[in-house]
């Protein structure tokens, strides 16, 4: 069992940065691969990116490529999103979510595990 909470969502304005942090419980956080989705409204949740617990390799959406970091720290069991040169588009919630494999899929429904989301807006 993994428990997630998002933290770091925020007003922005077109081209500035924000973090957002997963926090886990659960012992077996450094087994997990983890991602980060979001929800634009009356959209569907979309993959935004994602990090294998093995290797830490990491995957990215078209959307967000170049301008999105993933990164996660398994002694602190958190996972984190660096989001750059942000845009209107990129306004949506962002949920963590986890699942116990070592690979990374882009199917919402993949993943077991999910967070409460935080809100990202971005004003043009």
């Amino acid at each position: 069992q993994v428990q997630l909470v998002e933290s770091g969502g925020g007003l922005v304005q077109a081209g500035g940065s924000l973090r957002l942090s997963c926090a886990a419980s659960g012992s077996t956080f450094s087994r997990y691969t983890m991602g980060w989705f979001r929800q634009a409204p009356g959209k569907e949740r979309d993959f935004v990116a994602g990090i294998r617990w093995n290797d830490g390799m990491t995957y990215y959406a078209d959307a967000v490529k170049g301008r999105f970091t993933i990164s996660r720290d398994n002694a602190k069991k958190t996972v984190s999103l660096q989001m750059n040169s942000l845009k209107p588009d990129d306004t949506a919630v962002y949920f963590c979510a986890a699942r116990n494999s070592f690979l990374v899929v882009t199917q919402r429904s993949q993943y077991s595990y999910w967070g409460q989301g935080t809100q990202v807006t971005v004003s043009s």
